[in-house]
């Protein structure tokens, strides 16, 4: 595997606890360009808590995160979101008596320059910015293939359709990082079969397919997947990070990990 590319995301000595309870202790790690990094490990490891620490859900007494070279720790969700921070979740945190049409184009509204006033009056150059994302909007539902449902409701949809609206919702942020918190959670099959075809699609890119889409066109080169399903983390991880107690006990390539007895003994076992 290359090790000079660029590191994007740096994660270092973080702690994070609630109460006399630690959550994370002294986890340090990073993501570098071009590469999907799944982090693994038991029920209770902390593997959705380090994601929040990322996106600034939770705020680590302990330790710094840096993108791209700039210092994020403790930094509003809301401000990460801006710099190219998105995610998923592990429960599905849809707007759920909006349509899936809303609820992609609801993720829109970090990237448009608008007002108020403006929006209100929706004319001239509001108008035209509002049809440009609506573009954007149709084109994510289009690789995602959930035009048939973009006009319902997503309450009333099936469990594995709002999973694959939420994955819409965060790819219309246009993320430089997607964080994916157990997306194939609760799916069958054929349904994660179809999310993993739709992670490669958008971290490899569409090229010429979505040419007027960036985040479609060239693709999401840093891909953070917490994720239980082995045989998709196998195939499709360049790295893995293993998580156990909130500690961090290993870090290789699949072929390592898979090898490694702490991590049979830790993890793997407990998942048979």
């Amino acid at each position: 595997m290359e090790t000079d590319r660029p590191v994007k995301l740096w994660i270092d000595n973080l702690l994070l606890s609630f109460g006399g309870v630690s959550a994370l202790i002294d986890v340090s790690m990073n993501i570098r360009d071009n590469e999907i990094l799944a982090i693994i490990g038991p029920n209770g490891a902390g593997k959705t808590a380090l994601l929040n620490c990322i996106n600034g859900f939770y705020k680590p007494q302990k330790g710094e995160i840096y993108y791209d070279g700039q210092r994020i720790t403790r930094m509003r969700p809301d401000k990460l979101a801006k710099l190219g921070i998105a995610r998923t979740f592990q429960n599905i945190e849809l707007y759920a008596g909006l349509s899936t049409q809303d609820n992609i184009m609801a993720a829109r509204h970090v990237l448009m320059r608008q007002n108020f006033v403006t929006g209100a009056l929706f004319f001239g150059w509001a108008q035209k910015e509002e049809i440009e994302h609506r573009q954007t909007v149709e084109e994510i539902i289009d690789l995602l293939e959930i035009a048939p449902i973009r006009k319902k409701i997503v309450g009333l949809l099936p469990y594995g359709m709002r999973k694959r609206v939420e994955l819409a919702r965060a790819l219309a942020l246009e993320p430089k990082i997607l964080l994916l918190d157990e997306p194939m959670a609760g799916m069958n099959l054929e349904e994660k079969e179809d999310i993993t075809r739709f992670i490669i699609d958008v971290f490899e890119g569409q090229g010429a397919t979505y040419p007027n889409t960036p985040v479609l066109r060239d693709g999401i080169s840093c891909i953070i997947l917490v994720e239980h399903d082995m045989g998709v983390v196998m195939d499709i991880a360049d790295r893995i990070v293993v998580l156990d107690f909130g500690r961090k006990i290993a870090e290789g390539t699949p072929a390592e990990i898979s090898t490694n007895p702490e991590v049979i003994s830790a993890y793997l076992g407990k998942e048979k």
